[in-house]
């Protein structure tokens, strides 16, 4: 993954960007009850698990938001051309590993890859990301499939990292629609909320393109 470095000295928020990495709890979130009727149905139809055609959406929703695709590193602000995801997988005893997803290719291929990387840590799970530098990168999802909620707490570490997360919950149907509850998570040192909500804008567009293929 190849990034570049960004001057925050001559950035519009260079102002917000020296105040909010100061603080002890930097994260700014939002969760939205998002309209995934259309891609239920769609799932429904070619037999597809949801999870890993949202985990596409997503991932390609905040791709399209340059600055999720910051991060900070010690003293700097890179920005990567392409940030994947790191998806929880769960284990048969209970407990979970990580899974790295990468969007930016064509659904079908992406389907066939994540399939085969979930696989693969199946056998050999892990709580480690391939080096410092891909950690940096990732996109951080997970789910709760078995709860509809308003509101998610994460903990953070000390300092903060940079990676944005993204949760979502169990749709339920209101008002005729399926709705879902879909959390972002962002250090507000590097996005707002204009940001959050390109966020949510690009997700509705990914799964409105998505469910709007044939075959």
């Amino acid at each position: 993954m190849s990034w570049k470095t960004v001057d925050m000295s001559k950035d519009p928020r260079r102002g917000q960007f020296a105040y909010f990495r100061t603080l002890a709890n930097p994260t700014a979130g939002v969760t939205v009850s998002v309209d995934v009727t259309d891609l239920r149905r769609w799932c429904g139809e070619r037999e597809l698990g949801f999870f890993l055609p949202f985990c596409y959406c997503a991932e390609r929703a905040a791709n399209a938001v340059s600055e999720l695709r910051r991060r900070i590193r010690e003293t700097e602000v890179v920005e990567y051309d392409w940030c994947p995801s790191s998806h929880i997988l769960d284990l048969p005893d209970g407990a979970y590993c990580y899974c790295a997803l990468r969007s930016d290719v064509p659904f079908e291929q992406f389907l066939t890859a994540a399939r085969a990387a979930q696989e693969t840590a199946r056998r050999a799970p892990s709580l480690e990301l391939e080096g410092e530098g891909e950690s940096e990168a990732y996109l951080y999802f997970s789910c709760l499939p078995w709860l509809t909620y308003t509101a998610i707490v994460q903990p953070m570490g000390i300092p903060a990292d940079s990676n944005p997360r993204i949760t979502w919950g169990r749709y339920a149907l209101q008002e005729g629609r399926w709705r879902m509850p879909v959390t972002l998570l962002v250090h507000h040192a590097l996005a707002d909320g204009l940001h959050i909500a390109r966020f949510y804008q690009a997700l509705d567009r990914e799964l409105a393109a998505l469910t709007a293929e044939r075959g």
